[in-house]
């Protein structure tokens, strides 16, 4: 038997509290409510993965994703992890290509797994281009006063860029919001992040009047529904910042069309939308099309965002860096992965795989 078959794949719950509610336009994240997924070879190396299942993001869910990863595992038990490209086609193909959190999952578990046995840090296998990001951080829906008391704090601890999440019930705060953002760290560049939740007039209108306070504003993130194509392409043509397509990019034929309609001039990667080897696809087809990268995520632990920081830095070329959902946690039940220094993430200290292990092992659910 090779030592890198893959002998069981087990799946529990990883539910983490926050500090305060994770606010975005669809909604709020009161909790981390993820699945840690654990991947063992037949010699022993275990390798650990995330799912981190959004409902405001894209209707996913704790319960779905563990019965989607379930009801998967076996296109991965028994195969070699070496084939780990094949075997993320087999979990597409069962999935119709949904359950991205859950396939994210699987494959994160299973390539941390060849690497810690092979003793190649992941960023390495990814490309080896760097060892180092420098994130934003989110400032999330809420009151223009919340959102000055976090722009403080934030230009505090030394960010440079404030990722500010607009649109949803609470639009018609934005311009308000943005004003405090803006005197409260008057240096800060901004990325305006919809998610989906503004029209194509409304965002050309919030970018008009950041710019009319003096605000630097880097990038403008899927400001219109995920299916508003035109709306896409009507903000790019006349908001004069980049845009970032979120939502309306889940797998490399979005890009595709995002690039054959200049509906944006960014792609927001998130491993989490639709796994790791999708992830590479339209990595490779953005470049080609001459658009521009971003590294991002769902309100992951520092598994999952290791996982990412793994992938960015090794592949090298990503304009755009956001993770920072491990600063919303208010408990951390991993050792390992990236270090963090203010907006400062280090991947020097990993040895083999993502690096990162539980604290506990509590006992493993089938």
């Amino acid at each position: 038997m090779s030592p890198t078959l893959i002998r069981r794949i087990t799946v529990e719950a990883l539910d983490i509290p926050l500090h305060e509610p994770f606010g975005i336009a669809g909604g709020a994240q009161e909790r981390a409510e993820n699945l840690l997924v654990t991947a063992e070879l037949a010699d022993g190396t275990l390798g650990f993965g995330e799912a981190a299942p959004l409902p405001a993001f894209n209707g996913e869910t704790q319960e779905a994703s563990r019965a989607a990863a379930l009801a998967m595992r076996g296109a991965a038990v028994g195969a070699d992890a070496r084939a780990w490209r094949a075997i993320a086609g087999a979990l597409r193909a069962a999935t119709d290509g949904g359950a991205g959190a859950a396939r994210c999952a699987i494959e994160t578990a299973i390539l941390d797994a060849l690497t810690r046995r092979a003793g190649m840090p992941l960023w390495a296998f990814f490309g080896g281009s760097g060892k180092a990001l420098t994130t934003d951080i989110t400032i999330t829906t809420g009151s223009p006063e919340r959102a000055e008391e976090a722009a403080r704090r934030a230009s505090a601890m030394g960010f440079g860029v404030l990722k500010v999440k607009v649109g949803g019930r609470l639009a018609a705060s934005d311009p308000a919001r943005v004003e405090a953002i803006h005197a409260a760290a008057p240096r800060a560049s901004l990325i305006l992040d919809g998610n989906g939740g503004l029209t194509a007039g409304e965002a050309i209108a919030l970018v008009a009047h950041a710019r009319r306070l003096g605000a630097d504003v880097a990038l403008l993130e899927q400001p219109v529904p995920r299916d508003d194509w035109e709306g896409m392409k009507e903000v790019t043509r006349r908001a004069g910042v980049d845009v970032a397509a979120d939502e309306s990019v889940t797998c490399a034929a979005d890009v595709l069309r995002i690039a054959a309609e200049r509906a944006a001039t960014t792609v927001n990667i998130k491993l989490m939308k639709g796994g790791i080897a999708e992830a590479l696809d339209i990595a490779a087809v953005a470049r080609a099309a001459g658009l521009r990268l971003m590294i991002g995520g769902m309100v992951e632990s520092v598994l999952a965002m290791t996982a990412s920081a793994c992938f960015a830095a090794g592949l090298g070329g990503f304009s755009f860096v956001d993770l920072d959902t491990p600063m919303f946690l208010a408990e951390n039940p991993f050792e390992g992965g990236f270090s963090q220094a203010g907006p400062a993430l280090s991947l020097e200290g990993i040895g083999a795989g993502h690096g990162v292990v539980p604290r506990r092992r509590a006992p493993q659910a089938v």
